[in-house]
C-alpha cells in the first residue's frame, strides 16, 4: 500500500507561477504516475476539495472544513474507490471541545481538525484507521495539545479499536522539537519518515525543514519512503514536497 502526505499550500498572491491552477497538472501527472491508494492532503479550501473530487475520479475524497460552519481549509482523506470500502469517517477539532466546530485551544492561531477515516482494503479484509492533521503553525503548546489529543483519541477508539493506525499530516515542527515528544515517547509508534530530510522548501525559496510525517502504529512494516520532488519550469507540487511510503502487513 502507498499512503501519501500531501500540503496542498492555500494561495497566496506572492505564490505567482505556483498558484494552485498552474500547479493542478502537475499534481493529477505525479497521482497518476504514482498510483497511491490513500492520499492525505492539507490546507486544503472548498475550492481545491471541489477540484479534487471532480478531477481524482479513481478516488473517494472525505472531509470537511475548519470553521464554525464547516467551512474553510479541510483535510481530506482520498482513498482509490477500487480497493477500499470507508467504515467509519468523523473529524474532530484540535480543543477541549473536539465535537465543536471551530474550537481550538488557546495559543492555536486558527481552530485546527483532523480527519479520522476507517477503511477496509478489500482484497486482504485488513480494516485500519488513517488519521490526517495540519498542526497550528503558531502555537507551541497548541502544537503539543492537538498531538496528544489525537493520539489519546486513536488509544480509545470505539470501533475497530485495535486496528492497525496511519497517523499522517504537516505537523509544523522538526523532528526533535519539544512538541512533538509524544511520539517519540511511545515506543508502539513508528516514524517511518525519520532521516527523511527536508520536506517544506517554499518553493524552493525559503530555508529548508523536515515539517511532514508518517506514522505508523501496528502490525506494519514500511519498505520504502520517498519525496515527490517533481517540478517542471519553476512550477512545484506544493511549497512541500509529498511525502510517500510504501507499507505492507504483518502476518496476523
Amino acid at each position: 500500500m502507498k499512503i501519501v502526505t500531501f500540503n496542498l499550500r492555500c494561495d497566496r498572491q506572492q505564490d505567482g507561477e505556483n498558484c494552485f491552477i498552474y500547479r493542478q497538472p502537475l499534481i493529477l501527472r505525479a497521482i497518476g504516475r504514482e498510483e497511491p491508494d490513500v492520499i492525505c492532503f492539507q490546507e486544503v479550501l472548498p475550492h481545491m476539495a471541489a477540484w479534487l473530487k471532480k478531477s481524482l475520479t479513481d478516488y473517494y475524497a472525505v472531509g470537511c472544513g475548519r470553521g464554525q460552519l464547516l467551512d474553510g481549509e479541510q483535510m481530506t482523506v482520498a482513498f482509490r474507490k477500487d480497493r477500499y470500502q470507508l467504515l467509519e469517517m468523523r473529524t474532530f477539532w484540535l480543543s477541549e471541545t473536539p465535537k465543536v466546530p471551530g474550537s481550538r485551544y488557546p495559543d492555536s492561531s486558527c481552530p485546527r481538525t483532523c480527519t479520522d477515516a476507517v477503511l477496509l482494503e478489500e482484497e486482504s479484509g485488513q480494516v485500519f484507521r488513517v488519521l490526517n492533521t495540519h498542526l497550528d503553525h503558531r502555537g507551541v503548546n497548541a502544537r503539543e495539545q492537538g498531538l496528544r489529543q489525537i493520539l489519546r483519541h486513536a488509544g480509545s477508539a470505539d470501533f475497530f479499536p485495535d486496528a492497525p493506525m496511519i497517523l499522517a499530516g504537516d505537523f509544523n515542527a522538526e523532528p526533535e522539537s519539544e512538541e512533538l515528544r509524544p511520539l517519540r515517547e511511545d515506543p508502539c509508534l513508528t516514524d517511518v519518515t525519520a532521516h527523511i530530510g527536508a520536506t517544506y522548501h517554499g518553493y524552493g525559496k525559503d530555508e529548508a525543514s523536515q515539517i511532514d510525517y508518517i506514522v505508523l502504529r501496528g502490525p506494519m512494516r514500511c519498505t520504502g519512503v520517498r519525496k515527490w520532488t517533481d517540478v517542471e519550469n519553476g512550477v512545484f507540487l506544493s511549497d512541500h514536497y509529498p511525502v510517500c511510503a510504501e507499507i505492507s502487513w504483518e502476518s496476523r
